[in-house]
Formats: structure tokens, C-alpha cells, sequence
């Protein structure tokens, strides 16, 4: 009868071994599904960040360009005035030299 209530007690202190161990396993699965959890917020949070500095980038992007072909046109202008000047002034005085 001894052995009989040994075996049971070692029985029963398995199973209480195994429900310590399930518990554990509960308890850690129940940690990793909150740091998942976190895990996807902040990549749902990155996700718009990202997608804002993009849409920026392309703002900046075209801003850039634009004053880029502004200073085109502001140099060519100038480069065109100054060469009209030049011309201006080179027939200005083969004008005069021919009439002296």
C-alpha cells in the first residue's frame, strides 16, 4: 500500500512539476504576444512616418527644381542682356568710327 501511495505522490508531484512548467509557458507566450503587439505599433507608426517624409521629400524635391530653373532663367537672362550690351557697344563705336 506504501508503494501504491509513493507512486501517487510521485504522480502527483509530476503533474504539479508540469502545471508549474505550462503555467511558465503561459505566462511567457502571454509576454511575447504584448511585445508583438508593441512591435506592430510601432511599425504601423514608422510606416506613416515614412510615408509623410516621403510625400516631404517630393515636396522639397520639386521646390529644389524649380528654383533650380529659376536661377537658369535668371542667368540666361542676364548672360543675354550683357551680350546685348556688348553688341550694343561694339556697333556703338564701329558706328562712330566710320563716321569720323
Amino acid at each position: 500500500m506504501e508503494d501504491g501511495k509513493s507512486r501517487l505522490q510521485k504522480t502527483q508531484a509530476d503533474v504539479e512539476e508540469v502545471k508549474v512548467i505550462m503555467l511558465d509557458n503561459l505566462n511567457k507566450a502571454d509576454e511575447r504576444a504584448g511585445k508583438i503587439s508593441d512591435l506592430e505599433e510601432r511599425a504601423d507608426n514608422l510606416l506613416l512616418k515614412s510615408k509623410a517624409f516621403e510625400k516631404k521629400t517630393v515636396k522639397v524635391k520639386q521646390q529644389k527644381q524649380w528654383e533650380n530653373n529659376k536661377m537658369k532663367i535668371i542667368c540666361m537672362a542676364v548672360g543675354i542682356a550683357v551680350g546685348a550690351i556688348v553688341i550694343g557697344i561694339i556697333v556703338y563705336y564701329i558706328v562712330e568710327s566710320t563716321q569720323n
